[in-house]
């Protein structure tokens, strides 16, 4: 398992660069399709960001069998990014309400749960 420090230092980049290009994509582009579309990019990066220290000081206080590892982790981030990018985008269209934000929620939920648990029963320990 990576320690802690790279996880932070990789979303530290990751916040970082989504931020950065936030700012200036908001005080200088004109809401056309491309910027548009760069704006979803540049929050799921920046949500990505901000989310790898958070989920990885979990994975690291609540330890899982079989524990978990890079790619589990990064997964979990970009399930983040992405719930929070949809969220947007609806909101953008104005079709968003509670309930479609919790059953995305949910749904995000499930799928990394049965992701999960194939890991788990595919898991054999170390010798």
């Amino acid at each position: 398992m990576s320690t802690l420090r790279s996880y932070l230092i990789t979303g530290l980049t990751m916040a970082a660069a989504g931020i950065g290009g936030l700012v200036l994509l908001i005080s200088n582009a004109y809401p056309t399709l491309g910027p548009r579309w760069l704006f979803f990019f540049l929050l799921t990066l920046s949500l990505c960001g901000i989310a790898m220290p958070v989920i990885a000081y979990l994975h690291r206080r609540f330890p899982t069998e079989p524990p978990a590892d890079w790619d589990t982790i990064l997964r979990e981030v970009i399930w983040v990014g992405a719930y929070f990018g949809l969220i947007a985008w609806l909101q953008l269209g104005r079709v968003l309400t509670l309930s479609i934000a919790f059953f995305l929620a949910l749904g995000f939920i499930m799928i990394e749960y049965f992701i999960r648990i194939r890991e788990r029963s595919r898991w054999e320990p170390r010798n």
